[in-house]
């Protein structure tokens, strides 16, 4: 029986690995743009140069388990188009590509591995003193703003966001903003209209915002996580309006059943992106389909969130407490405990990812 895996990201390795567990006669090929696991969620690390984000994949899938670096042009029946025109055969196949960015022109997306290289090098690159702008309010932002802010106290940062730390609760925004002031980073709660790459004062980029006054900035990172690839769409799956494959209470693709769609690019009702998510769909899929070659009745996938954690540097955090249905309650933890735990969850997505061995809660009835 061939497997293809087409994205090692979180949900994709979790899922290679728990089959090759559960299912020995699987031959598994997982594909993926580079040779190797690329943790997201420390990809500020990584910029700031206060960590690494990258682990070779060999070290990460089980013995046995074929790679091969490129990416999916196409799924046809039964059969893959890859990128350099090479053709795949498969009788179940795992889509994993996860999310992409469409960044405005004159900006460094963070939200990829290429972007965060470019974006690394680049603040490497820059003097003290300069300005490092980081368009984004969402926790990738703040996270993007805090690392660097802590790890290069020389530059000036800035943050822009209509509103920063929309999904958390009122009180833990209040504190994300405390934690961001504590770093010397600049608050600014607009949109941008538009950015002049080397139209600023110094050829740095002009940024003009809608409702306050333009300001110059060196290097200007782009910190929103907003679309998927186009993959599913292209190659005939049903996809929502946002381009996420459609699937079944199983996470199969609505479109072809010998699909399976997870994390990012699956269209879960009520999830959201992020490894918390793509853990246990990557683990459920897996499951499900060592369950049907047994002959056993697949069960539902059912998930649910226990909150959210984002870093303020390497000494601060904050943890916010939410229900299963991923709405926040009011409770939220911060300070060194909270980076220390944030940590460990960082620490446990990869672990689980690479044994094959997760837990997670199940949604709410």
């Amino acid at each position: 029986m061939r497997v293809v895996v087409a994205g090692a990201g979180y949900a994709g390795t979790v899922a290679t690995n728990r089959l090759a567990r559960k299912v020995k006669a699987a031959e598994i090929t997982v594909i993926n743009p580079r040779p190797d696991f690329v943790e997201r969620v420390r990809l500020h690390e990584q910029i700031a140069g206060t960590g690494a984000a990258a682990t070779p994949l060999t070290s990460m899938l089980g013995e046995g388990v074929a790679t091969r670096v490129g990416t999916v042009d196409k799924i046809g029946d039964g059969q893959l188009t890859l990128g350099d025109g090479a053709s795949l055969g498969f009788d179940y196949l795992f889509l994993a590509v996860g999310s992409t960015v469409a960044p405005l022109p004159g900006t460094v997306a963070v939200g990829t591995w290429e972007g965060a290289e470019k974006a690394r090098a680049a603040l490497a690159r820059l003097p003290g003193g300069r300005t490092v702008t980081v368009i984004g309010g969402g926790l990738t932002g703040i996270e993007t703003a805090s690392e660097i802010a802590f790890g290069r106290p020389d530059l000036r940062v800035r943050i822009v966001g209509q509103t920063i730390a929309a999904s958390l609760s009122a009180g833990a925004q209040k504190r994300v903003r405390t934690g961001l002031d504590r770093l010397n980073v600049e608050v600014v709660e607009d949109s941008v209209a538009q950015i002049d790459p080397g139209a600023g004062e110094g050829r740095g980029d002009m940024v003009r915002l809608h409702s306050r006054p333009q300001f110059t900035s060196d290097l200007t990172l782009w910190a929103i996580i907003g679309s998927v690839p186009d993959l599913a769409a292209r190659s005939g799956l049903e996809v929502d309006a946002d381009g996420r494959a459609v699937v079944d209470e199983h996470l199969r693709s609505v479109t072809d059943p010998r699909i399976f769609v997870v994390g990012d690019c699956a269209a879960v009702p009520g999830s959201r992106a992020a490894c918390a998510t793509a853990l246990p769909q990557g683990a459920h899929a897996a499951d499900t389909l060592a369950r049907m070659l047994q002959g056993r009745k697949p069960k539902p996938y059912s998930m649910g969130y226990a909150g959210q954690a984002v870093s303020l540097g390497r000494r601060d955090g904050l943890l916010q407490v939410s229900h299963r249905n991923d709405t926040v309650r009011r409770l939220y933890f911060a300070g060194r405990t909270a980076a220390v735990v944030k940590e460990r969850i960082c620490r446990y997505a990869r672990f689980g990812a690479r044994t094959a061995t997760y837990a997670w809660l199940r949604g709410s009835k």
